[in-house]
This record gives structure tokens, C-alpha cells and sequence, in this order.
């Protein structure tokens, strides 16, 4: 078993964990998540931790443990903390609103783009040009983040489009001139 399948995960005071056949869910202050567990890999949940185990010495499954700890200890901490992405928009007119459910971005095309907004995940805008993403599920965060930045990827010449607040780009020299 790999070593971070075999780390036991502390359950805080106010998380209820249950497991439902395949189906793990974890409930706390901030919402609710179910995540599906391999069928080779058995769960054993007392009330302050969870540890992860194979049923039968599945070799097979063996590659699993440390995912699947993985993905609880992060259904564990979304409920309690949250997750949040940051994202930067660059560029000469560029910027961002929220609209009801909508994120309306203005990314140099002749229209406004609108990105619905998925339940579970709260987007503010701060400075016309910083996205802040929160939400519980790390993977919906992850993947809001990316559908976002997708729209306006961050260009290597002056760099314009939308990229996360850490990222860097790596920039490119323009044309010399023909002297």
C-alpha cells in the first residue's frame, strides 16, 4: 500500500462521515459531498478518523488506497475550510462582473461572454480583474477555474488573457527589426 494510502484521516468535530455502500459522504458547516469509492478498497470510519484499507488483498486495487485517501481527506477539509482558485485577467479593456448566476466577461471579442455560474461554487469579483473561486468540492473548484481560464488563455507575446494569480508566463520576444 502506498505511504499516503496508509495515513489515518483525523475526522474534525464537526463533520459527520458516512458510508453508504460505495458512496462516502461527508457533511459539515460548509455543505454536503458524496465522492464513489473503488470497489476494491474498504473504508474503516470510527467517529474521529478514517483509515483506508484493501478488502481481500486485492493487489489489483493496491494503486488506489492513496487516491482514495486522497479524495476523502479532501471531502473531509471542503466541508470544514473550502477551496478557492485565484485568477488574474490581463489585457487593455478586459474585466469581469457577476450577473445573478452569470459571470459576464468582456475578453476583447465583439460580445460578452457569459459563464453560468455551478451550483456549489461562489465567484467575486474584486477590481474588475481579480476572480476569487471559492466552493467546497476541490475538484468543481479546479475545474470552474480552468473552464474559466479556457475562454482567454494568457497569450506569450504581452501576455494578455486570463491566467491563475500564481502562474507564470513564460514571455516570448516579438519580431526584430529587418536591420
Amino acid at each position: 500500500m502506498s505511504r499516503i494510502g496508509k495515513k489515518i484521516i483525523e475526522i474534525p468535530k464537526d463533520v459527520k462521515v458516512e458510508l453508504n455502500g460505495n458512496i462516502l459522504t461527508s457533511s459539515g458547516p460548509l455543505g454536503k459531498i458524496s465522492k464513489k469509492i473503488p470497489e476494491g478498497i474498504a473504508l474503516d470510519i470510527n467517529k474521529s478518523a478514517v483509515s483506508v484499507k484493501l478488502k481481500d488483498d486485492d493487489i489489483n486495487f493496491e494503486k488506489f488506497t492513496g487516491l482514495t485517501r486522497t479524495i476523502i481527506a479532501n471531502a473531509i477539509t471542503g466541508v470544514v475550510q473550502g477551496f478557492s482558485k485565484d485568477l488574474e485577467i490581463i489585457g487593455v479593456g478586459y474585466r469581469a462582473e457577476v450577473k445573478n448566476k452569470n459571470l459576464v466577461l468582456n475578453l476583447g471579442f465583439s460580445h460578452q461572454v457569459n459563464f453560468i455560474i455551478p451550483e456549489g461554487i461562489k465567484i467575486a469579483v474584486e477590481k474588475n480583474t481579480l476572480l476569487k473561486i471559492t466552493g467546497f468540492d476541490k475538484e468543481l473548484v479546479g475545474l470552474v477555474a480552468s473552464q474559466i481560464r479556457e475562454l482567454r488563455k494568457p497569450e506569450p507575446y504581452k501576455g494578455k488573457g486570463i491566467k491563475y494569480s500564481d502562474e507564470v508566463i513564460k514571455r516570448k520576444v516579438g519580431k526584430a527589426s529587418g536591420k
